[in-house]
Formats: C-alpha cells, structure tokens, sequence
C-alpha cells in the first residue's frame, strides 16, 4: 500500500507517465470532457471536492512549467483566480479564450474532474522537467 502522496491510482498512473510539455487538465463539474481523453471523476456532490483542493494536492507531485486559464475566469470568478495564483507562484500562464480552452483540451493526457461548481474553474497544467 502506498504511504503517501496521491492515493488516486489513476492520477498516480498519469504523473508516472508524464513527459515534458505533456498537459493535464484539472476542470470544474460543468466542463465538457472530450471524446477518447482520460476522465478521472473525483465529483462526489456539488462543489466536493474543490477545485482549490486538488489543485494543490497536484501540484505537490507534479512539476509544472506553465499553465493556461481562460481568460474569462478574470471578470468571472477573481475568488478562483487569486486561489490559483497563490498556488502558482512564479509559474507562467498563458491566456486563452474559454472556447481555446475547450478546444486545447483535446489534447491532455486527462481531465480531472473536480466537484467544483464555479465559473471558469478549469486549469491546464504543463509538465516541466525535475532536471
């Protein structure tokens, strides 16, 4: 049994299987979930578990070098923004429309998807390297 870190098989599978400027996705309940990407479902009830809680539960095991958010979570949703930046310290973001958003996720290893019932509250996380 392992001791600690993520306990989630699934999301450990993923990080193991990682490469540089490989993406995840960490989304809101309401976020579409592309055909033939990976859904890890944590939603257990509305707004359980929050976004803010996986959010830094991922970024203790994973090396991120940038991520991306919609821009949209600006006006929408400042809460879940200063959230994710006191998460992200000096980490880059890049800014797309909540559609690029959408369509950039087409492309993730997987879309954790969180009870999270906010606007906007989805993040792509880009893997860095540990050397």
């Amino acid at each position: 049994m392992k001791k600690n870190g993520i306990l989630n098989s699934e999301i450990s599978k993923i990080f193991a299987d990682l490469g540089h400027t490989d993406q995840i996705m960490i989304a809101d309940v309401g976020l579409p979930i592309p055909e033939g990407i990976k859904k890890i479902d944590l939603a257990v009830e509305l707004g359980k578990p929050k976004f803010s809680d996986v959010l830094s539960v991922i970024l203790k095991e994973m090396e991120v070098e940038k991520y991306i958010l919609a821009n949209e979570i600006q006006d929408s949703n400042q809460e879940q923004l200063k959230n994710i930046k006191k998460y992200m310290n000096n980490i880059e973001v890049e800014w797309f429309s909540h559609n690029e958003l959408k369509q950039q996720s087409k492309k993730v290893k997987a879309v954790i998807r969180t009870g999270e019932a906010t606007p906007y509250s989805n993040i792509i996380l880009q893997s860095g390297v540990i050397f």
